[in-house]
Order: structure tokens, then sequence, then C-alpha cells
């Protein structure tokens, strides 16, 4: 078995989409559903389309629910990444930190339609 992508139910694609973008996603394809949908397959440079964005025609709001918890990306440079995403207006939910001593720096970051990713500094 192998885990080939995630899905989220979007509200806004280009929001969703230049969002991803500013985190080194690459949109991929589109493919609609009847008339219904269409999903947005976005993945980083060298990997898979790990994530699909699901756009249901007529739908502006979903309930996340208590469930969801985050997806987590990796990145070289903590600091400097967040400097890029603040110059394109996303800003962390709070200064990064270390969940223990010695652990690598973190912070969180919400996409527009409210899904937590979390940008884990490499050591």
């Amino acid at each position: 078995m192998e885990l080939i992508h995630t899905c989220y139910r979007i509200t806004d694609p280009e929001r969703s989409v230049a969002f991803y973008e500013a985190l080194g996603f690459e949109k991929r394809r589109e493919l609609p559903i009847r008339d219904e949908a269409v999903n947005i397959f976005m993945g980083l440079p060298g990997d898979d389309d790990r994530l699909e964005l699901t756009y249901n025609f007529g739908v502006e709001s979903y309930e996340l629910g208590t469930g969801y918890g985050h997806i987590a990306l990796t990145v070289d440079d903590l600091d400097g990444t967040l400097a890029d995403l603040a110059g394109q207006g996303i800003e962390p939910e709070r200064p990064p930190y270390t969940v223990r001593e010695g652990g690598s720096r973190l912070c969180f970051v919400a996409d527009p339609d409210g899904y937590r990713v979390e940008l884990i500094e490499r050591s």
C-alpha cells in the first residue's frame, strides 16, 4: 500500500492555489467532475500529486470539525520561509517554537479555508 494523496474541500480555487504555491507546491492538473465540482491536484517539486483540492460549485463554506489536525511540511530555513510568506500576506498563528528542548523549530499557518499546515525546520 501507498498513501497517494490528501483531499481538502475548498471555497475559492484561486486563493487556495496561491496559498499552496506560496508554500512551494505546484499546480499539476485539474479534473472536472461533471457539472458538480473540479479537483485541483498539487504536488511538491520531485514528488507526486499529494494534495487534492476539491471545489464543489455553489458551496460557500465547510465545517472543519474537531477531528482534523494538520498536514506537515519540512523547510530548510523557517525564518526565511516565514519572511517569504509574510510578503504574500501569510502569517503564522504564533512565532516559531520548539515542543521540547533540542527539538525542531516549528510553527503553523492556515490556508484560506482554515486548514492548518505545520512548517517544521529541518535540523
